[in-house]
């Protein structure tokens, strides 16, 4: 959790942890022609239209078979439960299906007619994946969907609207999915091939060369909504998000624009970071904030170089290829819906529902633990450093002790149970994602916490020790005088209390009444202190003696003290950090112009 909260880059998919994973296919390109499907999420209700806008009645050759490519090299479907389509699946398997739905495709039909035969199932090394079908009183027929890059370099020719064979233009289809992509449109590549008869299985040789282009469909997958107010807010607190994703680069790009990512700087790809030598990747990763067409094995590679810069990675995976990442992150953030067993094992936490929200909320989580840990120790040590120079002045000045082991025993059970363990439950400081993550090797206790510390624990000691002595000198007995020095420890602590509800602010900034933890442990914590001051049994138990209303007024008046000093030493503190940041923004500002 400690490590959650200094967390200074976030590297995140793309697909359904900063989009929704509801895909739904909008364009095609099939031929020469393109056209567009209206209808949303999985539902098979809808219509292609062509480019003219008109409803399409017949389907031409080349889009019928760049559906049934889709509809078929496929290994998921859609069920209709309560009213609402869903996929049991792939999403973007989900959307193919629909897709085909819309055209007049049965997935029943197709697949009795075209009984598979075999599967080259999909993998992040080779981009595609390939079915195998019998067709009757034809030869058998490979279907292959996959990336743009990864089809293409597998077809020698493309197919016509009227299903003739005709030459591939890479250069057109390039072109078709620049422009489908800056529309942060999902691209996939379609394509065929006849095999010889009696063919029963295929393999990667099989389907290496020699395929005809089908087509191109395009499919939106639109971000988060609280995405984008995750992503805000992790820039607010200084946290830089990259997106890693195996989508096309302007595909990407256009996502990452549309939820505050990218500025309109070049997206990186795979190809491109495999070229580089880690010298260039160190210069360059951490001002790089879309990754594309990112193969699993090169994650390890980003998370190594960011670590190298200094910042403290978490990053998010699915697959097994995404094991060694998540192990090397110094957060591995597992996804819980789509991610596999090995990878969740690797992983240090689980995000149940996918969602990018959930890891901002989560490091938010983490930074308000580490802040009540911290305000728990400052609070604490106090007492205890207090406690002993109480004992070591009474032993250097030769006079009784102030207080009795037996004493200090009581204090320590009963505070830290009814006044420390409150803090636990204090609510998160408003701004805490607007400050940056905190450096990994600060220590808990900066100096200026030390030096708090070692106020406190010198004023306890004043409070306790000089009011033990005047009790004495105005004549009261040594039980007496204990009982004060013990009531001023513990009333300087409560009040100290509401000191340490901030380490930085006012408690009034934070909200007074905002723990109401904190106010029924000082209720109870009073009311045992009444009971160790003028219960008999706890008066023979812990040698406590009752005190008078002047004694309670002095003491009162020394924890209020302690509780206003420290306030005004946390003013000036604060107005001097304020000062040094407003001179080092002027001093940026100065080296800018």
């Amino acid at each position: 959790m400690e490590t959650l909260g200094s967390t200074t880059v976030i590297c995140s998919d793309k697909t359904g942890t900063l989009t929704e994973n509801q895909m739904t296919v909008q364009e095609i390109l099939a031929g020469p022609d393109r056209f567009v499907l209206t209808g949303g999420g999985y539902a098979p209700s809808g219509e292609i239209l062509t480019p003219g806008g008109t409803v399409l009645q017949n389907l031409p050759v080349a889009l019928a078979e760049c559906l049934r490519c889709g509809l078929l090299c496929n290994d998921s479907l859609l069920v209709e439960k309560e009213g609402r389509w869903i996929v049991e699946g792939d999403p973007t398997e989900g959307a193919l299906l629909a897709a085909a739905a819309k055209g007049g495709l049965s997935g029943q039909e197709e697949s009795k007619r075209r009984p598979r035969l075999d599967t080259i199932p999909f993998e992040s090394q080779h981009q595609y994946m390939a079915t195998l079908h019998s067709d009757l009183g034809k030869p058998p027929v490979v279907y292959v969907k996959g990336s743009v890059e990864s089809i293409l370099a597998r077809c020698s020719g493309a197919l016509s609207s009227e299903g003739a064979l005709e030459e591939l233009d890479p250069g057109k289809i390039h072109e078709a999915v620049e422009e489908m992509a800056a529309k942060g449109l999902r691209v996939l590549a379609f394509s065929r091939m006849e095999l010889p008869e009696g063919k029963q299985r295929i393999s990667h040789e099989d389907v290496a060369e020699g395929m005809t282009f089908l087509g191109l469909q395009g499919m939106i997958d639109p971000p988060r909504v609280e995405a984008v107010e995750a992503v805000k807010n992790c820039h607010s607190a200084g946290i830089r998000v990259k997106m890693i994703t195996g989508d096309h680069a302007v595909t990407a790009s256009a996502i990452a624009r549309q939820i505050g990512l990218a500025h309109g700087e070049k997206a990186l790809t795979g190809r491109e970071l495999a070229e580089m030598t880690d010298s260039e990747l160190l210069e360059t990763v951490e001002e790089v904030s879309v990754y594309a067409r990112v193969a699993p094995e090169q994650k390890l590679r980003l998370v190594e170089a960011l670590q190298t810069r200094g910042q403290i990675v978490a990053m998010t995976g699915d697959g097994v290829n995404d094991a060694p990442a998540l192990k090397r992150a110094d957060i591995g953030v597992a996804m819980g819906i789509t991610g596999t067993e090995v990878a969740k094992e690797a992983a240090d936490m689980v995000l149940t529902d996918d969602n990018f929200a959930s890891i901002e909320a989560a490091v938010e989580e983490g930074r308000g633990t580490f802040d009540n840990l911290t305000k728990f120790i400052v609070w604490t040590l106090p007492t205890n450093i207090g406690e002993g120079l109480v004992i070591l002045a009474a032993v250097f000045l030769g006079i009784v002790l102030p207080i009795l082991a037996v004493q200090i025993l009581w204090i320590n059970m009963t505070t830290a149970v009814l006044l420390g363990l409150m803090l636990v439950f204090e609510p998160k400081e408003p701004g805490i994602m607007d400050r940056p993550p905190r450096v990994p090797t600060e220590p808990i206790l900066t100096r200026m916490l030390a030096r708090r510390i070692l106020l406190v624990s010198g004023l306890m000691l004043l409070g306790a020790f000089g009011l033990f002595k005047w009790e004495l000198t105005a004549g009261a007995g040594t039980a007496e005088a204990r009982t004060v020095a013990v009531n001023v420890i513990v009333m300087v602590e409560l009040f100290y209390l509401f000191n340490c509800r901030s380490l930085t602010k006012s408690v009034f900034e934070v909200g007074f009444f905002s723990n109401p933890w904190v106010f029924v442990g000082s209720a109870v914590m009073v009311g045992l202190q009444l009971l160790f001051t003028y219960a008999p049994v706890m008066n023979i138990a812990f040698q406590s003696k009752p005190i008078g209303i002047e004694s309670w007024l002095r003491i009162l008046a020394a924890a209020i003290t302690v509780m206003l000093i420290v306030g005004i030493e946390k003013k000036i503190t604060s107005r001097g950090m304020d000062r040094r940041k407003t001179s080092g923004s002027a001093g940026i500002s100065t080296a800018m112009l």
